[in-house]
C-alpha cells in the first residue's frame, strides 16, 4: 500500500504505563474533517523547556474509506479501513510518555481521537520522533467473496520536539532564537528575539487546545503580553515567519 495512504495516520500514540495520565478529549472544531492531523508536521510538536513538565494535545481524524487522493493509483480507493494501532514511538525525550485517548492506541477508520504528549526531561536537545503503525484495510479481492483484511506496516519522520533551557527556542544547530522572561509567568511575559526570524509577521497567545487567545502584527524585537487574566496552565506564544511557525511554551502560575 502507498505510503501517501497511511501518512496521515503518524500522529496517534501508544499508552506506555499503567498509572494515571493525562486524558484528552477531541476537538469537537475537527468533526466535519474527513482525515487530518493538528498540529501537522509544518505546525509540529510546542517546544518544551527543560526540567518542566510537558503537556500537549494532538487532535487526529482518518477516514473510513481509502480516498483517492490519498491513493493516487487507485488500487484501494474506496476499500474501508477497518483500524489502525500505534505499535511504537523512537526518538522521544528523556522520560517523555505518549497517551491516547483510546484503548491500546486503537482506532477505527472514519473516527476521531487525540493524544496527550507529556513528561519532563533535563536533556536539550532537538529530539527526532519516528512513529510506528498498524494499519488493517478492508480489501475485496474476489468478487462475491467477503472482503479480506490486509495489514500494512509503516513508520514516520517529520515530527520534532525541541527541548531548550529557560523558554528559549532552539533551532536543529542549537542556536536560541526566541526567549520569553520570566516564564514561569504571573502577570506579564516578554517575548523577545522576534527580528531573529527571517520576515517574522505576526505573534499569537493560543491554549493547550490550539484556542486563539490574542494576535498582534510583529513590529519590533519584543512582545509583551498580559496573562494576568488568564488560569494557571500551559499557553504557547507562536509566531509566524518565513520558515513557519516557531513556539514558544508558557507556564502560567
Amino acid at each position: 500500500m502507498r505510503k501517501t495512504l497511511l501518512s496521515f495516520l503518524s500522529i496517534g500514540f501508544a499508552s506506555m504505563v499503567a498509572y494515571a495520565q493525562p486524558q484528552c478529549t477531541p476537538d469537537p472544531q475537527y468533526t466535519d474533517s474527513v482525515y487530518g492531523a493538528w498540529p501537522d508536521t509544518v505546525t509540529n510538536f510546542p517546544p518544551a523547556t527543560a526540567g518542566v513538565y510537558y503537556e500537549g494535545v494532538l487532535n487526529f481524524k482518518a477516514p473510513a474509506t481509502v480516498t483517492a487522493d490519498l491513493d493516487p493509483s487507485g488500487q484501494f480507493v474506496g476499500s474501508p479501513i477497518q483500524s489502525y494501532t500505534v505499535t511504537d514511538v523512537t526518538g522521544l525525550p528523556t522520560e517523555y510518555l505518549y497517551n491516547c485517548n483510546a484503548a491500546n492506541c486503537t482506532y477505527s477508520g472514519g473516527t476521531q481521537g487525540c493524544a496527550t504528549v507529556y513528561g519532563t526531561t533535563s536533556t536539550v536537545n532537538t529530539y527526532n520522533v519516528e512513529i510506528f503503525i498498524d494499519v488493517t484495510v478492508l480489501v475485496t479481492l474476489f468478487p462475491g467473496l467477503p472482503p479480506t483484511p490486509v495489514a500494512q506496516s509503516t513508520s514516520f519522520t517529520g515530527y520534532k520536539i525541541v527541548v531548550s533551557n529557560n523558554g528559549a527556542f532552539l533551532d536543529e544547530n542549537g542556536n536560541s532564537l526566541l526567549s520569553a522572561f520570566p516564564n514561569p509567568a504571573k502577570n506579564e511575559v516578554a517575548v523577545n528575539g522576534l527580528q531573529s526570524l527571517i520576515n517574522a509577521s505576526n505573534i499569537t497567545l493560543t491554549n493547550v487546545e490550539g484556542k486563539l487567545l490574542a494576535k498582534r502584527n510583529i513590529g519590533q524585537n519584543q512582545e509583551n503580553f498580559d496573562m494576568s487574566h488568564l488560569n494557571a496552565g500551559i499557553y504557547f506564544v507562536n509566531v509566524a515567519h518565513a520558515n513557519g511557525v516557531e513556539s514558544i511554551r508558557i507556564i502560567k502560575e
